[in-house]
């Protein structure tokens, strides 16, 4: 504290406190707030940032300090997530004033980082206006919007801490950022055409443009052509093309490669209010208000069967599905481009399909130079990746199935304080870290499969960012159990203690974590865990189970009958496998031509390379290729969201018989077998027949075990649940047969939970396997 504001005054009527504000408080426009707060309620004083921190001295009356007490949080900026600290006496300094001082930094810092945030309504009419100095410009911000996470090279959040370091102020942008009463004092990412980042357009042959508006138009022009352009945006550049355009999303398709998996689409904001958006999706009310909050993430909806007049998409853009994946502008640029374009756009992340996102120029040409057709760069720098974030609407609630851009890192408090600082490295696909110290837990954004030699690059760069940004080292890392995956491998190669959690256990964590607010701590909870495959503690592959208890003391109560899979995973790709297996082992025919090999037949009854699984994910792959949905993938989870999409939701299940077997209630799946190749029945009652199955089996379990053990509180976790009907389906049994059921909203369900769900797991229990790395 300066001593200039320490000496003492005389004015003995006032009073002096100092308070510490935690929390989401830096990057949100907390310091001017605070400023303005003091001057409504008459105080003298100052606010800083520290590391992490907001420090307030304010001084007045009892009355006037209890006031501005009262109201400091309930009156906060809707973005913020402050959190009171501490509040003690101070001496009363001399100053009639209250001032915003320069940042302090701190040894001992709290730090939460600000997520990046999408355009704010004043923003959007300040870019809209012609009168205004910022009209049309791309990079328009203030407090309350704009890039943070994926710009900031350190804290304090200052401008000379981030990639807008690079742009010096103009006079009227300086004059802003100086002002407290302006809404843009101190808004980092501050810039305007004469001084900030500005647009440039590079054509396939080398002919590049200069210049915002011209750029702009360039690029709009290049859609309208048909062309597939790299667009740099928040976190990442974007590939882009006309949404209803046949031919170039085929031929991005064929070149990124995708073949099949959905792509997302932009809809301009106009989209919403004039009815655009309903020709081609059924938007809830709950998925309406998830698109325009303030994440901006994807959402995914339900296609309409009726275009009511509106032309098109092109169906190639998410075939064999019933939802499509939409997204409103949530950067300038982007409001620009869509306003401009007058029509939706295909935005998918610019990458090689399962590598994690581009950032930088020079990496997008090289890198896409086959595919993309033309460039649209800006020259602010992305310190770090960030994708866009994923959602969907399942049993009324919002789940997140990709955490990133507007979200990550998702900073979550714990219920407990960690003993040291712990890196939880999650597993092999849809990939996230975890960063673990005192009491609280940051997930990273999605990095994605770890299957490349950028993934793993990405992950470790990951792994490092954010052990220096948050200033804590980690002193033991956990991971999969599995020693094949490269995460695990990467782990047992650092220089730390090493402890490995089993995959199925770190999913019924993330149950419990969410769980807990509403739960006895020591209430056991019976968690189905289903997705594709990951390695138990008896060596066979997982996926259909249920787990009974809590993190440390889970017992495997229920599951699946076992089965072998031939090419074991190789099956997540080619459902033909998994259908044949269970043909096999049920000795039927399989008529699926893939399966009439007899050397593979052979390896398959020797167990050569055909592991044991009980995986819920490899049964509902199974049934999309019996059904003849799909055979070959080119996508995991491609059979299962094509079988969720045709089933009809009406028929009744079959039921599956259940026996004890070593202490577990084991559901088999082969009556089910001769429904899915009933070719008297259609495709669409023999898929929601399986449906209506594995949720009724579902069910037996849980009430075969209330019986056993008392158990009333169900959770699900595990991919299978981002399946809409069955979730929706399991829910409706389970409430109406008397239980509590818990399903994650905050974490994703999916593998982009482990990283989660193996701290809180590793913490509860003793270590599986230990190693000194």
């Amino acid at each position: 504290m300066p001593d200039a504001l320490l000496r003492p005054t005389n004015v003995l009527e006032r009073q002096a406190r100092h308070i510490i504000l935690s929390g989401q408080v830096q990057g949100v426009g907390f310091r001017p707030y605070i400023y303005h707060h003091a001057q409504q309620h008459g105080l003298a004083g100052w606010v800083r940032n520290t590391s992490g921190r907001v420090e307030i001295h304010v001084q007045g009356s009892i009355d006037q300090l209890d006031q501005f007490e009262s109201d400091l949080i309930t009156r906060a900026p809707a973005i913020s997530k402050p959190r009171i600290e501490s509040i003690i006496s101070s001496t009363l300094v001399e100053t009639e004033t209250f001032r915003i001082l320069d940042s302090h930094v701190e040894l001992d810092a709290d730090i939460h980082l600000p997520v990046d945030l999408c355009l704010c309504a004043d923003c959007e009419a300040e870019l809209n206006n012609p009168t205004d100095r910022r009209y049309r410009y791309p990079f328009i911000n203030c407090t309350q919007c704009g890039p943070r996470y994926t710009l900031i090279e350190s804290l304090p959040y200052d401008r000379a801490n981030t990639s807008m370091v690079q742009f010096e102020l103009c006079a009227d942008c300086a004059a802003q950022y100086s002002d407290p009463s302006d809404r843009r004092y101190h808004a980092e990412p501050v810039a305007c055409e004469v001084c900030g980042p500005a647009l440039s357009y590079k054509d396939k042959d080398g002919t590049e443009i200069t210049g915002n508006e011209t750029s702009l138009q360039a690029c709009v022009a290049g859609l309208r052509q048909g062309k597939i352009i790299a667009i740099k945006g928040v976190g990442g550049y974007h590939l882009v093309c006309d949404a209803r355009n046949d031919a170039s999303v085929l031929r991005l398709r064929r070149l990124k490669p995708r073949p099949d998996k959905p792509l997302a689409v932009m809809f301009p904001e106009t989209a919403l209010d004039n009815g655009e958006i309903n020709s081609h999706v059924e938007l809830s009310a709950s998925e309406a208000e998830l698109l325009q909050s303030a994440a901006r993430p994807v959402v995914l909806a339900r296609k309409t069967t009726v275009q009511n007049g509106t032309e098109p998409l092109s169906p190639h853009i998410a075939p064999g599905v019933d939802t499509l994946g939409i997204i409103l502008p949530y950067s300038p640029l982007h409001a620009l481009l869509l306003n401009d374009f007058s029509a939706p756009l295909v935005a998918t992340s610019a990458n090689i399909s399962g590598e994690p996102v581009l950032t930088a120029r020079a990496e997008v040409e090289q890198r896409l130079s086959h595919l993309a057709q033309a460039y649209l760069h800006h020259d602010r720098d992305i310190v770090r990746p960030a994708d866009d974030s994923v959602f969907r609407i399942i049993d009324k609630r919002p789940r997140p199935l990709r955490l990133g851009r507007g979200i990550a890192p998702l900073e979550i408090e714990l219920p407990f304080k960690l003993s040291a600082p712990v890196l939880a490295v999650g597993c092999h696909m849809k990939n996230t870290i975890a960063l673990g110290w005192d009491n609280r837990v940051v997930i990273s954004p999605h990095i994605g499969e770890m299957n490349t030699k950028r993934s793993l690059l990405t992950f470790e760069n990951c792994i490092a960012d954010l052990q220096a940004i948050y200033q804590v080292k980690a002193e033991h890392i956990v991971c999969d159990a599995h020693p094949g995956y490269s995460a695990t491998r990467w782990a047992q190669q650092q220089n730390l203690p090493v402890h490995s959690v089993f995959h199925h256990h770190a999913h019924a964590a993330v149950a419990w974590h969410e769980a807990r607010a509403a739960i006895n701590d020591l209430e056991p909870m019976l968690v189905f865990t289903w997705d594709g495959v990951g390695l138990g503690p008896d060596n066979t592959l997982w996926g259909g189970d249920a787990l009974l208890g809590r993190p440390g003391e889970w017992q495997r109560v229920a599951h699946f009958r076992a089965f072998k899979l031939p090419g074991g995973e190789r099956a997540g790709r080619e459902p033909w496998r998994s259908a044949a297996a269970l043909c096999w082992e049920s000795d039927m025919q399989c008529s699926l031509p893939q399966a009439q090999s007899e050397l593979l037949y052979a390896f398959w009854q020797q167990g050569k390379n055909a592991p044991l699984t009980t995986a819920a994910g490899r049964l509902f792959d199974a049934a999309a290729a019996l059904t003849g949905i799909c055979s070959e993938a080119s996508f995991e989870g491609q059979g299962p969201m094509q079988l969720e999409a045709i089933a009809d939701k009406q028929v009744p299940p079959v039921i599956l018989k259940m026996t004890r077997q070593n202490g577990c209630y084991v559901a088999d799946w082969q009556p089910l077998l001769t429904m899915l190749q009933d070719k008297n029945i259609s495709v669409a009652q023999r898929a929601g027949c399986f449906h209506s199955s594995m949720a009724a089996s579902l069910l037996a379990q849980a009430q075969a075990l209330r019986k056993t053990s008392g158990v009333s509180v169900v959770g699900l976790s595990g991919g299978v649940f981002q399946n809409s009907l069955l979730s929706e389906q399991v829910s409706g049994l389970l409430r109406k047969n008397d239980f509590r059921v818990f399903m994650p909203e905050i974490i994703p369900l999916n593998d982009a939970g482990i990283s989660f769900g193996q701290i809180i797991e590793h913490t509860c229990a003793p270590p599986v396997r230990n190693s000194d790395g």
